[in-house]
């Protein structure tokens, strides 16, 4: 079965997932076409991502030539189709997060996938995340393009769902996947419950090459490491005043940020201002394989998030055997269990979290490697790539049928 997948931006470090998804989708029969607006200069560090980048199709390469032909080619030729989809996005701008013309621009993003579908002869799409991406799908299913489905994740989509339009997405999609219960409970809210059944729970998955090998010991190093963008959802800011805390009591403690954004500035006179700039290191952005060495380098991983979905993160770091401190926020107890495999904190709280960063630091590696243990277990159980695909793959080939 020939299908399409639709990102924003693809391929991308942080949406490794996708990627995986994708290659287990192609695992199940079926052929994938890749399509994203934007990606095709990206630095990449990752080779499995520059080989996806050969494989996508970018929208927004051919500039506004390219969508200006795109655009006259569907008004020429479907001109009923282009007034209606005219109107829907028109309505998707009122009362948006995003000023009119870009929903304008949506469709013309449409007009060009849309070209791109019927020559490959795809008869799905799928999108990931609520937002533009998924709009241009359902402007493209508008135009008379094939059923489209998404992937929420939040939690852009559970802050402003009234200006995301989410209830109409939803009203013309075939399926919508949420990446966690918790995800899918937030989906249910802004619908009718007679729409409910449409909404599934696929999580993200893992490839048993990621975590594949024999376990190695936990690391005798005081070292913890914080996997994700540098940015203010993600808490890093709170994690370095926790670690300011622990070293004024004279703890031993050695922080890695691994990763890099927008507030690597901020953060990095934070580290200055408390003279931590021997216990804490950034390692701007890395491979799937480096951030797999520092997880497995650590004695656990700590992730102090205000906002999430279910963080793959999460699930990579308990696969590798290494327990995670994390947050009580959205999915992240649907898989981590305080005290089994992980510990949970209230969010925003940097006196908990410096008391809990103490508590791992104090934990007998013979402790931490039994609940490292376990914690591969569970992710293995709840994130098999392959068992996942297979979900999506049947709730495809359902509305196919149907």
């Amino acid at each position: 079965m020939k299908i399409a997948y639709f990102i924003n931006q693809y391929p991308k470090v942080s949406h490794s997932f996708i990627r995986r998804e994708i290659l287990a989708l192609e695992k199940q029969g079926f052929d994938v076409q890749r399509i994203a607006l934007r990606g095709w200069g990206d630095v990449l560090v990752d080779s499995a991502d520059q080989r996806e980048r050969e494989r996508t199709l970018y929208i927004l390469q051919g500039g506004v030539l390219g969508l200006l032909k795109g655009t006259l080619g569907v008004l020429l030729t479907r001109p009923a189709r282009f007034v209606s989809a005219l109107g829907l996005a028109l309505r998707m701008a009122r009362r948006a997060d995003r000023p009119w013309p870009l929903h304008l621009i949506y469709l013309a993003e449409a007009c060009v996938m849309l070209g791109w579908l019927r020559a490959s002869g795809a008869c799905h799409v799928h999108a990931h995340f609520g937002t533009n991406s998924a709009e241009v799908a359902m402007l493209a299913a508008a135009l008379g393009g094939p059923a489209y489905s998404f992937t929420v994740h939040g939690p852009e989509e559970f802050d402003k769902p009234g200006a995301l339009h989410l209830a109409e997405k939803i009203r013309r999609a075939a399926f919508v996947v949420g990446i966690s219960s918790f995800g899918r409970s937030q989906l249910y809210r802004w619908i009718p419950y007679t729409e409910w059944p449409k909404v599934a729970v696929v999580h993200c998955g893992l490839e048993a090459d990621f975590y594949a090998g024999a376990a190695r010991p936990v690391q005798v190093a005081p070292r913890l490491v914080c996997v994700g963008r540098l940015c203010e959802q993600k808490g890093q800011l709170l994690l370095v005043r926790a670690v300011a805390q622990l070293a004024a009591k004279g703890v031993a403690i050695e922080l890695v940020l691994a990763g890099d954004g927008e507030m690597r500035g901020e953060i990095e006179a934070l580290i200055a201002r408390h003279q931590l700039q021997s216990a804490v290191r950034i390692t701007g952005w890395i491979s799937s394989e480096q951030v797999r060495e520092e997880l497995l380098s650590a004695r656990a991983m700590v992730l102090p998030s205000f906002a999430e979905g279910l963080p793959v993160v999460v699930m990579e770091a308990m696969a590798l055997r290494r327990p995670v401190l994390t947050t009580y926020v959205a999915g992240i107890p649907e898989l981590v269990r305080d005290g089994q495999d992980g510990w949970l904190i209230p969010a925003g709280d940097v006196d908990a979290l410096a008391a809990a960063l103490e508590r791992v630091l104090a934990t007998p590696l013979d402790t931490l490697a039994a609940m490292g243990e376990d914690a591969h277990l569970r992710a293995v159980a709840r994130h098999s790539i392959d068992t996942e695909a297979a979900k999506l793959a049947s709730l495809i080939r359902n509305c196919q049928a149907a």
